[in-house]
């Protein structure tokens, strides 16, 4: 039997997925962070490639949890609609987590002097547990 059986833990087997989804918007983030702020970050030039950084995370996490961690748990039918709907949820809910995570970024950066990719990874880490549970209850809206 399964450690996580999706019967026995579906909070915790959702909670999983939600993370290794996360884990493959992490390697886009960093990828495009990197391609946008190297060499050499100023602030105005880090929070704007974090923003686009993120928003290409957002949306492989988004296409990601809607084909693989949250089918079948929809208390609606899936449809374009619903689909969009969700989307724009996702997003805003997202949203929330880039803000704090763009703040939290900046000051490990700025005042404690960390290393960026070291500081964007700790920044995700501490928005993730966030984004799950807004995601699950209002972006996906899980039965």
């Amino acid at each position: 039997m399964p450690l996580l059986n999706q019967e026995r833990w579906p909070l915790a087997v959702r909670y999983v997925k939600f993370c290794l989804v996360g884990a493959s918007g992490v390697l886009v983030d960093l990828a495009v962070l990197y391609l946008l702020v190297s060499p050499q970050p100023s602030p105005l030039r880090l929070s704007l490639s974090k923003a686009v950084a993120a928003e290409m995370a957002i949306l492989n996490n988004f296409t990601w949890n809607e084909l693989w961690t949250f089918r079948g748990s929809l208390a609606q039918p899936r449809t374009l609609a619903g689909c969009a709907q969700r989307l724009l949820r996702f997003n805003l809910i997202s949203l929330s987590g880039v803000l704090i995570n763009v703040a939290l970024l900046n000051a490990q950066v700025y005042l404690l002097h960390w290393n960026l990719y070291v500081a964007n990874i700790v920044a995700i880490g501490l928005v993730s547990v966030w984004n799950f549970a807004l995601s699950a209850r209002f972006g996906w809206r899980v039965r």
